[in-house]
């Protein structure tokens, strides 16, 4: 695109050389005609007044740029700005090089400056004297910490079914998709649930250990009410029933840090494809119909090769890793 902005600006600048060279050689040949047979015939066979002619043979100096045409812009305005006004703008600007325009007028005008906004708009585009924006400050992500082998840590997380997906059910009607996504070998297992609760998520988590093969050393989740208490105002110590599941199955728990969803990214990106490329052309006419298209989206999704697994299947990963 940059490219091409180039190619179009030097094609205008090309086609605006060779009007300007056009014109420039009518204007020679006027003068030269003149000096050969006087003014007045010049005037009457090219239809010019003879001021005309009168005023480029005097610039005339025997090459053709200068017979070119010079700025039109006018040296002064009665209405520019006084040396007063342009002292206070640049020595306001001095001290205020980021301030953006509307703050900048609004500080010149507690100061005496009377002129609008888009006056000092364009005084400041023509000196050059816009505000530098500062660099917003960039977060630095830490370094990931890669898995080195399945079930070492996986994510689980709940998204709900878009309504326009769900067909003949009542407006209040909501199903849920549990997923649980191994960080080692991305292979996932989905779950459709009626109910979003700390009990669906227990009943999720002794589905997805009797599924996976490898033992599970941790669970990470966001801190929403069906996983954790922490973040609720009484009763925060009390554990709940899929914290309580976790501890008797001997899995770690680990919260992310509260509102960063992108510390939950790998289920996050998931969820997103799911959108993608199931949610926006399925339809579910019960939730039977949905679990049963859920699955088949489950086995799409393990059995489709993946480029951060080297081109490799979910399902190919888990399997080959050794000592399943």
């Amino acid at each position: 695109m940059v490219e091409l902005s180039k190619q179009n600006r030097k094609a205008g600048h090309l086609f605006a050389m060779k009007t300007i060279t056009q014109t420039m050689r009518f204007r020679q040949a006027v003068i030269e005609y003149s000096v050969q047979h006087g003014v007045t015939k010049a005037a009457i066979r090219y239809r010019l007044n003879r001021q005309y002619i009168y005023r480029w043979r005097k610039r005339y100096d025997g090459t053709l740029q200068s017979l070119a045409d010079r700025s039109h812009r006018p040296h002064s305005h009665p209405n520019q700005h006084t040396p007063e006004e342009i002292k206070l703008i640049l020595d306001m600007r001095r001290r205020n090089p980021n301030t953006g325009l509307v703050v900048f007028w609004v500080k010149l005008r507690q100061r005496g400056y009377t002129r609008s906004v888009s006056g000092l708009y364009r005084f400041l585009r023509k000196r050059g004297q816009m505000a530098v924006p500062l660099p917003n400050p960039k977060y630095v992500p830490k370094p990931y910490e890669q898995m080195q082998y399945p079930g070492q840590r996986g994510q689980i997380d709940v998204k709900v079914v878009p309504s326009v997906c769900m067909v003949g059910q009542e407006k209040e009607t909501q199903w849920f998709q549990y997923t649980f996504i191994d960080e080692y070998s991305r292979f996932r297992y989905l779950e459709a649930f009626e109910e979003h609760s700390t009990y669906s998520s227990t009943v999720f988590l002794r589905h997805v250990v009797e599924r996976f093969p490898y033992a599970i050393e941790c669970i990470q989740t966001d801190n929403g009410t069906e996983f954790t208490k922490r973040l609720l105002p009484k009763g925060g110590n009390t554990p709940t029933l899929f914290e309580a599941e976790l501890a008797r199955l001997g899995i770690r728990h680990k919260l992310i840090r509260p509102y960063t969803p992108r510390h939950n990214g790998k289920v996050e990106r998931s969820h997103r494809k799911d959108n993608e490329e199931f949610y926006a052309s399925h339809r579910f006419y019960s939730f039977d119909d949905f679990r049963n298209q859920l699955a088949i989206r489950e086995r799409s999704y393990n059995n489709f090769p993946m480029r951060p697994l080297n081109w490799r299947s979910p399902k190919q990963v888990l399997f080959a890793f050794p000592n399943v």
